[in-house]
């Protein structure tokens, strides 16, 4: 796929604002967007010991050792770079069915969710236990896609770059699968990212919800 006119997206599984960004994503990308799945970690963001330079690496832990969001982020990570040995359909099939089943159903982000959303998703799940087994070099991808959203300045999940250059945070309190909705919903963030007004922040008073419907 060339990358000319895409936008990227940065993600962690363990966000649900993210979760709410990739289904606008594949409901567009239904419509002939193009977006492509990149990753960032929160963990790895906000962890301590980088809060003056960057020295502690989530590529550098072990699996199963850390935090439960450390070891849930770090294999989701790594199989989701599996998953896409199986080409680009098969990453967003595992994607989503890993998101939904996290910030859906509930369940854990744990090593029997992230296999159960391969095989919901068609993937070869003997193929990604090979791959898996391909460790260090899942790892060296991962870093790679880190390194990237810190080269962008990305903070927070979701944060999409346009082909254009233009990258900005979005927390995305609502899903949408609805066709027509995500297409005026990403109409109006593209607008105003793009926009020469360059809206750093936008957040509504506190005693003042949104109006709805």
């Amino acid at each position: 796929m060339s990358h000319e006119n895409v936008t990227d997206v940065y993600f962690d599984f363990l966000c649900p604002y993210a979760w709410r960004g990739l289904e606008l994503a594949a409901t567009l990308r239904a419509q002939g967007e193009s977006f492509r799945l990149r990753h960032y970690s929160l963990v790895e963001g906000n962890h301590a010991e980088n809060a003056r330079e960057l020295s502690w690496r989530l590529t550098g832990q072990q699996l199963g050792e850390g935090s439960a969001n450390q070891q849930g982020s770090l294999q989701a990570f790594l199989a989701a770079h599996a998953a896409a040995r199986q080409g680009e359909e098969a990453l967003w099939a595992f994607t989503l069915a890993l998101y939904r089943a996290v910030h859906e159903a509930k369940r854990p982000l744990a090593a029997e969710t992230i296999r159960a959303a391969a095989s919901e998703a068609g993937l070869d799940v003997a193929r990604l236990d090979a791959d898996l087994a391909d460790e260090a070099a899942l790892r060296a991808e991962l870093r790679a896609d880190l390194d990237a959203a810190r080269e962008v300045g990305v903070f927070g999940t979701p944060t999409f770059v346009l082909p254009t250059g233009e990258a900005a945070y979005y927390r995305f309190e609502t899903l949408t699968r609805d066709p027509g909705t995500a297409r005026a919903w990403w109409e109006l963030y593209r607008t105003v990212l793009t926009s020469e007004a360059e809206i750093g922040t936008i957040k509504r008073a506190r005693n003042r919800p949104p109006r709805r419907a």
